[in-house]
């Protein structure tokens, strides 16, 4: 019975010494043996693994005192708090450039040595960081698994599930220091703050313009190209904007969501109730230059300057009559087609006499 029970202790000790070693020469063969088990990420000691986790589980113990944003890591707190204070420990050796973070200079280093780590296997992208890799791979596979709880989206990057989310929540901690604007993404708040700075870093190298915005570089582009590639399905109408795009459609639709809050108008485009609402206000932002009078629509001004230039630019095609505005014209025009002008339509011209006897 005693050498029954040496012997299995004997063979339990052996399985156990087996499984360790194979556990052992596994870590030693691994350079991240520590894989997560919600997914494929893998770390190379169990406390970075740990803190890995807690992306998983949603805790947030750490809080910005200034904007509220809760972070994962106080590690992260640390550096997040940098961009409050303006601080930037991490200066590049080559250039004047500065960062927040050491990853970010490590990152921006590679510029300058010229080394690309990362290779996309599908086209000739190529990354500093595997992270960068991972998610431009998704862009060729369609994968998005990072799934909203609340609806049906799904997104590529984690980044881009949590600025998603703060449509749910509201949330906005990206505040503008100079007016109480505030956004859901960083991104948003930086190109917001040029319209405070003037800065326009998006220049055109067909004409001296310049933009705030990269988009709005490239819908300026079009203008040169001639590209319109938003097509109405209706009446196969093209824009060079999206937005110009849905405002048409609304013709079709009949839609006019721009209510006034004053009397039943509504419009198709927010910039007409605008205009519109200065009559109720009163308010006629427009001014001539030369004497002063102000309007309450652009349009209105530029159809005043023209007084002062003496220019005529709507022409009548069956005679010699000349207007300064197009409604003009088309009231005279009502002329030669035999109409009855109504009353409050009707112009008249010094050739007036020699239509009407």
């Amino acid at each position: 019975m005693t050498q029954t029970v040496t012997q299995d202790t004997r063979t339990f000790s052996s399985i156990s010494h087996e499984c360790c070693t194979g556990t052992f020469n596994n870590i030693q063969g691994s350079r991240k043996p520590h894989k997560c088990c919600l997914c494929d990420k893998s770390f190379t000691t169990l406390s970075s693994l740990k803190r890995h986790q807690a992306i998983h589980t949603g805790k947030k113990p750490s809080t910005c005192s200034i904007c509220n944003k809760k972070l994962c890591r106080s590690s992260y707190l640390h550096i997040h708090q940098r961009q409050h204070m303006g601080e930037k420990p991490h200066k590049c050796s080559v250039c004047p450039n500065a960062f927040t973070q050491s990853s970010d200079l490590r990152n921006h280093e590679i510029l300058h040595t010229g080394e690309i780590l990362h290779k996309c296997s599908l086209c000739p992208q190529a990354f500093t960081r595997s992270s960068h890799l991972s998610d431009h791979q998704r862009s060729h596979t369609g994968e998005k698994p990072h799934k909203c709880t609340l609806c049906y989206k799904a997104f590529s990057r984690s980044s881009h599930l949590r600025d998603h989310e703060r449509s749910h929540t509201g949330e906005k901690p990206h505040k503008c220091s100079l007016c109480p604007k505030a956004f859901t993404q960083s991104s948003d708040l930086h190109i917001h703050q040029r319209l405070h700075t003037g800065e326009k870093p998006h220049k055109c190298a067909l004409c001296p313009k310049a933009f705030n915005q990269s988009s709005n570089l490239r819908n300026h582009q079009r203008i040169h190209t001639g590209e319109k590639p938003h097509k109405c399905s209706v009446c196969l109408k093209a824009f060079i904007q999206s937005s110009n795009l849905r405002n048409h459609q609304r013709i079709h639709t009949g839609e006019k969501p721009h209510k006034c809050s004053l009397c039943p108008k509504a419009f198709i485009q927010s910039s007409n109730l605008r205009n519109h609402q200065r009559i109720h206000t009163g308010e006629k932002p427009h001014r001539c230059s030369v004497c002063s009078k102000a309007f309450n629509q652009p349009s209105q001004l530029r159809n005043h300057q023209i007084t002062h230039a003496g220019e005529k630019p709507y022409k009548c095609f069956v005679c010699p009559e000349a207007f300064i505005q197009s409604s003009h014209l088309r009231n005279h025009q009502i002329i030669h087609a035999g109409k009855k002008p109504h009353k409050r339509m009707l112009t008249f011209t010094p050739q007036s006499h020699l239509l009407y006897g």
